[in-house]
């Protein structure tokens, strides 16, 4: 709604100037009026009907034009001043050369911050504005992360008040996975798809879609995109992957593992401790049976072997940690 009347008031403005216009022409004529006011009207049209068409503008490109424009006429006004006596000693008077020199100096100003606006975040206050409000670091995610879904439940939580970003090229490998002629593949890819729309439905998160195609990304793996990435935005990445881990230390940038996060939050139980447990299964030991925690954990209990299926008090005696997680030793409690 804003947008409209904004154009709605542009589109009267276009003809009050095309009316001041005919007001300082001294053509008496019923003709040039009317073509003055088609004129105006006709580019403030083609301003607003561009503007509706190109509805995805960039900033960073919009303020690398605006500022090279102003540091170009702001160093044309500095040479003028410098070089008055000799422009104004030459045939063409000091007006042509101002105007040659206000074109080249815009031009360039222009170019080298188009080419080099990625450098130049800075000039984007907006932007960074954003990225303080909504946390320190951004969190670039990776593909896997999305599939696994867990993360949708922990911004969900309010725990991360940071902006998510997700990169074009793990979209476009999300995207292929879900088209993919395995159905478990397809299966997975979907499911990291619904989870994005559910996190870009929620109000709370602050999750953007990263379309730049930065110069040190071409040719790289994904991987390497992801950590490149969060190295130019100095944010995190979050991974399940071991290898991106991996990958993302030897680059110096710091990694959000939600695995790891998983097993911090996992219960403690230290020896001595009892609880309930259903047996599952029979263990690689002789007497030994294998049940399993809420979250996963697996627990080995001794003597449980000929009582699968019962829920039993067991003991803890004692706990391993492994990369794969923690698993607990226990045997059945006697009574």
């Amino acid at each position: 709604m804003a947008l409209i009347i904004l154009r709605f008031l542009f589109l009267l403005c276009a003809g009050g100037v095309s009316a001041i216009i005919n007001t300082q022409l001294s053509d008496t004529s019923t003709t040039v009026p009317w073509l003055v006011f088609a004129g105006t009207m006709g580019i403030a049209v083609a301003v607003v009907v561009g503007d509706i068409y190109a509805p995805k503008k960039k900033i960073d490109t919009i303020s690398s034009v605006y500022f090279g424009l102003l540091i170009g006429w702001l160093l044309t006004y500095v040479l003028s001043i410098a070089l008055a006596p000799l422009l104004a000693s030459t045939s063409l008077g000091p007006a042509v050369p101002q105007m040659v020199m206000a074109l080249i100096l815009c031009y360039t100003c222009v170019s080298v911050l188009l080419q080099t606006k990625d450098d130049f975040r800075f000039l984007i206050p907006y932007v960074e504005f954003v990225r303080e409000v909504k946390g320190f670091k951004p969190l670039v995610l990776d593909t896997s992360v999305v599939i696994d879904g867990r993360i949708a439940d922990l911004v969900g939580t309010g725990i991360f008040d940071n902006q998510l970003i997700m990169p074009r090229f793990a979209l476009t490998e999300l995207q292929a996975i879900a088209d993919s002629g395995d159905k478990l593949r397809r299966t997975r890819g979907r499911r990291g798809l619904d989870v994005l729309n559910r996190m870009r439905a929620d109000d709370n998160v602050d999750l953007m879609i990263f379309d730049r195609e930065l110069p040190e990304l071409a040719g790289q793996t994904v991987d390497l995109k992801l950590v490149l990435l969060a190295k130019h935005l100095e944010g995190k990445v979050v991974t399940g992957d071991f290898n991106l881990n991996k990958v993302a230390k030897l680059h110096n940038v710091p990694v959000i593992n939600l695995n790891e996060i998983s097993n911090a939050l996992r219960p403690v139980f230290l020896p001595d401790e009892t609880f309930r447990l259903k047996v599952i299964k029979a263990g690689e030991g002789p007497e030994q049976g294998i049940g399993y925690l809420d979250d996963g954990t697996m627990v080995v209990i001794e003597g449980a072997r000929n009582r699968i299926g019962q829920e039993l008090d067991v003991r803890v005696t004692s706990t391993l940690q492994t990369n794969a997680g923690k698993m607990i030793f226990s045997k059945v409690e006697s009574r």
